[in-house]
């Protein structure tokens, strides 16, 4: 928490687009954020929405740092925001840190690929395509 400092975004404030620089991460407080992907012709599709106590960004830790969804803010928002070269760098110095943030970011990376499967699959599939085990 030493690294961290509170922010605040508005309702409908955007806090990043699908492809930008990832060079932080937030740990939400209190509010929700929608999180989108772009789709080309239409409105981007929300794909998960995330409340108090979740982890806002993942694309900061893994090369080449840029986000691959986006997020808005659903409701006014306040979070912990971490700069994320020194939380590498904390890391670095410290490999049992390193295994636990990992291992962490892993299972969300994994929870939101698979929200964002069946979010799309909801939006795009023709009706009885199947279902996501």
């Amino acid at each position: 928490m030493p690294l961290a400092r509170e922010v605040s975004f508005e309702t409908d404030e955007r806090i990043f687009n699908e492809g930008a620089k990832a060079d932080r991460f937030w740990i939400i407080h209190t509010g929700t954020v929608v999180l989108d992907v772009h789709v080309p012709g239409r409105r981007p599709a929300v794909i998960e929405t995330l409340g108090a106590g979740e982890l806002l960004g993942w694309s900061w830790l893994v090369p080449p740092h840029h986000w691959h969804l986006g997020a808005q803010a659903a409701s006014p928002v306040r979070a912990y925001e971490f700069d994320a070269a020194a939380v590498r760098g904390l890391c670095g110095n410290a490999p049992e840190l390193d295994h636990a943030l990992l291992t962490y970011v892993a299972g969300v990376v994994a929870g939101r690929l698979r929200s964002a499967r069946v979010r799309l699959l909801d939006l795009y599939a023709p009706h009885g395509a199947g279902e996501v085990p």
